[in-house]
């Protein structure tokens, strides 16, 4: 069909709200009839995914301090898009720690719930939670850090949970020594997978795995020592920093 010809000068459209440039063309006209909010565009979750792994990665090796420009160097990012997802530092860590703890907890709820016992169980969750970088969470121990925001007690409250249920498995099943606590797993977890600091020895995961194995084999029961003090509950590591 010919398009017709007119000199008249078509008035501009009018300004249209942000709207998810990847959702199907009838999924964006719906959102702009009915007001609804829309999603993120794709590219933007990709890059605030890479900022929050690359963030993770900083942190467990360079601590919460971590130079951010570093962070954005890491995320394949300019400095301007770091700011826009996360416009200061306490922001950025907030959600490290959220995006962390959320990825441990589902990792510990699908090793209980797929492999075969209780130790096989525990032994993934500890070496996925490794590869996780579960040392990023180390900024919730530390002074200052607003542990107490509703968004990370939920979070915290998950990851408790659910590790907790996971050793219990294996100590009612008599295949974890019964004198240990979560806490004293998540110590070793964290401690053992991170690099030692000021080394700039970065290719660690090796030689994590390896020492995270020779700690759960210590956990086998029956146990072949006693072990001096208490078993530690997350709620200890939580208290000694209050």
């Amino acid at each position: 069909m010919k398009r017709p010809t007119t000199t008249a000068v078509a008035a501009p459209p009018a300004p249209e709200a942000a709207v998810d440039l990847a959702a199907p063309e009838s999924g964006r006209s719906r959102a702009s009839r009915e007001g609804a909010v829309p999603r993120p565009r794709a590219d933007a979750v990709r890059n605030r995914e890479r900022i929050l792994a690359a963030a993770r990665e900083a942190f467990v090796e360079f601590g919460s301090a971590a130079p951010l420009d570093e962070v954005a160097r890491r995320a394949g990012i300019g400095n301007a898009t770091l700011y826009r997802h996360f416009p200061d530092r306490d922001t950025l860590v907030h959600h490290v720690v959220l995006f962390t703890t959320e990825r441990v907890t589902a990792s510990a709820e699908a090793s209980l719930a797929e492999e075969p016992d209780a130790f096989a169980a525990l032994c993934r969750f500890t070496h996925t939670a490794a590869d996780e970088r579960i040392g990023a969470l180390c900024p919730m121990l530390a002074d200052g850090f607003d542990r107490d925001h509703p968004e990370l007690l939920a979070s915290s409250t998950a990851l408790a949970a659910a590790v907790e249920t996971l050793l219990a498995a294996g100590q009612e099943a008599g295949l974890v020594r019964p004198d240990i606590g979560a806490g004293d797993l998540m110590v070793a977890l964290s401690q053992l997978s991170r690099p030692l600091p000021g080394t700039a020895c970065f290719d660690t995961d090796s030689f994590a795995h390896r020492h995270l194995q020779l700690f759960l084999d210590g956990l086998r029961a029956p146990a072949r020592s006693e072990l001096p003090g208490l078993a530690a509950t997350l709620e200890d590591l939580t208290l000694k920093t209050m």
